[in-house]
């Protein structure tokens, strides 16, 4: 039986942020982009949204997401994020992508443990009717747990010790030091 499988495409990735860490700013986690395990999953959906699978992250973790999104002409060239605030995903930039499309830059932040799909709105700057849902989902597991596949292809930066959430002055420590 040939079962009809969605297109998806395999192009972006996860990484950590380039701008410096703030005192109250969470750890980051940077993906070697050399390894696959960091590819983000394009997938268009049938009512013309897309789903963007990024795969295991884990909690109280900032990352960045790196995506491209297949040309869609309702959007047109001219396209800005909704003003809809959302604290855990956020768009950081847009641009055409050299390739057609959309190279979509956001910043997600990961908070608890589980299955979670965050959204975001893309809106077309020239047609006000005219907007696409992206569905971000993620498998997010707690710092001390190992998520398959991924543990040897991305390695902690900085991690934050859990006592100093309460101290203003936030001590940062580099993994294997006490």
């Amino acid at each position: 039986m040939a079962a009809a499988k969605k297109h998806c495409s395999k192009a972006g990735g996860v990484r950590f942020s380039e701008e410096p860490p703030a005192a109250t700013a969470p750890s980051h986690v940077h993906f070697d982009e050399k390894l696959h395990d960091s590819v983000v999953m394009v997938i268009p959906e049938d009512d013309g949204n897309f789903m963007v699978k990024v795969g295991f992250l884990k909690t109280q973790h900032r990352y960045e997401i790196v995506f491209t999104l297949p040309e869609v002409p309702a959007l047109g060239k001219d396209v800005c994020p909704a003003p809809v605030p959302n604290p855990h995903l956020r768009i950081t930039d847009i641009k055409p992508a050299p390739e057609g499309g959309l190279k979509v830059t956001c910043e997600y932040m990961a908070q608890q443990e589980g299955v979670l799909c965050e959204e975001v709105l893309l809106l077309s700057e020239t047609n006000e009717d005219v907007c696409v849902r992206v569905k971000v989902h993620a498998r997010v597991m707690a710092e001390d747990h190992r998520p398959p596949f991924t543990w040897q292809s991305h390695h902690h930066l900085l991690h934050q010790r859990r006592h100093a959430a309460k101290d203003p002055q936030r001590q940062w420590i580099r993994p294997g030091l006490k």
